[in-house]
């Protein structure tokens, strides 16, 4: 497997799609749905594209794929690295201190992880395999599960969904007890007893609040309960709260670098880690943290709420990895998303196969997409 690449040029496209429907978490609200995508060329023309994590806040788009242009593209141009993996550790050591020094770690991170994604996908691509088979992978068919229900209604998009053929759903929580019961109640009567039923607090808990709140969730047959805390609370108050509930607690999303993720793995507190690859690592960083989360014998379940490419490339890392996890999948209607992921738009019962095409898939859609392009960098 030849990894070297000499990158040529490097380019970020802005997309933004606006919503019938804003997208709403415990922290805010989405009013449309943005994707920075990343394409990387070689000097033999060979092309990669990547994602780069730009949901929060609404600027965050434009800041992504400004600092991809003015940072890391003059870093890359006429740059040859022997693999991926090197390119990402050269990356980052080139671009710490001004990540530092721009109190910015979040964002360069991000950008750091589209690119890549990028350059994964053009290796696989080049070598003509699919990127989960380019990255040791046995099979396309990966477990699904519907994401991102919403407090307003979430039975519609469930049931819609359940149609397509998902049998898992994620519901948004922490709007009130109430309501959120409600609305498990009302997901539960809608979708039947086989549904799988996870709830998200997106850390909008406090310890005394997950004290308060876990009781009224036993008995439900949830699978898990992600982010009860803020990612930053000690890993003593994650331990309180999963011996506080016989319901798995999930997280990783919002965790940032190798020794938060062993931390994470180790803390006891942790039945399901969730790396975004878009959000920081790629594939060089996450694959193994995947591989170790699964070793440690917890679950991979990789988190994705974004546009198609970084959809995709989580699906593939998924399937190079194997395990119980299944992959995240927006339910909300968002066509940065569902142009370019076919595969998630054909479901049966609850699996969705990647296919052969090389790289993360066939990226005709694109070509749709071009009305919610915004900016180019």
């Amino acid at each position: 497997m030849n990894d070297a690449v000499a990158l040529r040029d490097i380019t970020a496209f802005v997309y933004r799609c606006p919503l019938d429907s804003p997208v709403q978490t415990s922290f805010g609200t989405m009013s449309d749905r943005p994707m920075v995508a990343v394409r990387v060329v070689d000097t033999d023309g060979n092309q990669g594209w990547g994602e780069i994590w730009c949901n929060f806040p609404m600027v965050g788009a434009e800041h992504r794929a400004r600092l991809v242009a003015s940072v890391f593209a003059p870093l890359v141009r006429g740059t040859r690295y022997d693999s991926p993996q090197q390119a990402y550790a050269t990356l980052a050591r080139q671009t710490r201190v001004l990540s530092l020094q721009s109190a910015e770690p979040g964002p360069f991170a991000q950008c750091l992880a589209g690119i890549d994604l990028a350059i994964w996908d053009l290796c696989a691509r080049r070598a003509g395999q699919p990127l989960w088979r380019y990255l040791g992978g046995q099979s396309d068919r990966i477990p699904v599960y519907a994401s991102g229900l919403n407090p307003t209604h979430p039975e519609r998009l469930a049931s819609d969904m359940q149609q397509r053929g998902y049998t898992r759903f994620k519901l948004k929580v922490g709007f009130g007890m109430e309501r959120d019961l409600g609305n498990l109640g009302t997901l539960r009567d809608t979708l039947g007893e086989s549904a799988e039923l996870m709830i998200d607090v997106n850390q909008g808990w406090s310890l005394e609040q997950a004290r308060d709140n876990l009781p009224a969730f036993a008995g439900l047959g949830l699978k898990w309960i992600e982010e009860p805390l803020l990612c930053t609370a000690p890993w003593q108050h994650w331990r309180e709260v999963s011996e506080l509930s016989e319901i798995p607690i999930s997280a990783g999303e919002n965790l940032l670098g190798e020794e938060r993720f062993q931390e994470a793995i180790d803390s006891g507190a942790l039945s399901i880690i969730q790396p975004d690859i878009a959000k920081w690592g790629g594939i060089s960083q996450c694959l193994p943290v995947a591989k170790a989360i699964n070793d440690a014998g917890l679950h991979y379940y990789p988190h994705y709420l974004g546009g198609g490419l970084g959809l995709l490339a989580s699906g593939h890392l998924l399937a190079a990895v194997g395990g119980d996890g299944a992959l995240e999948v927006d339910a909300n209607p968002n066509p940065l998303r569902s142009e370019l992921c076919d595969c998630f738009n054909r479901v049966e019962q609850g699996s969705a196969c990647l296919g052969e095409a090389p790289g993360i898939g066939d990226l005709d859609g694109l070509e749709n997409l071009s009305q919610y392009r915004v900016g180019e960098h």
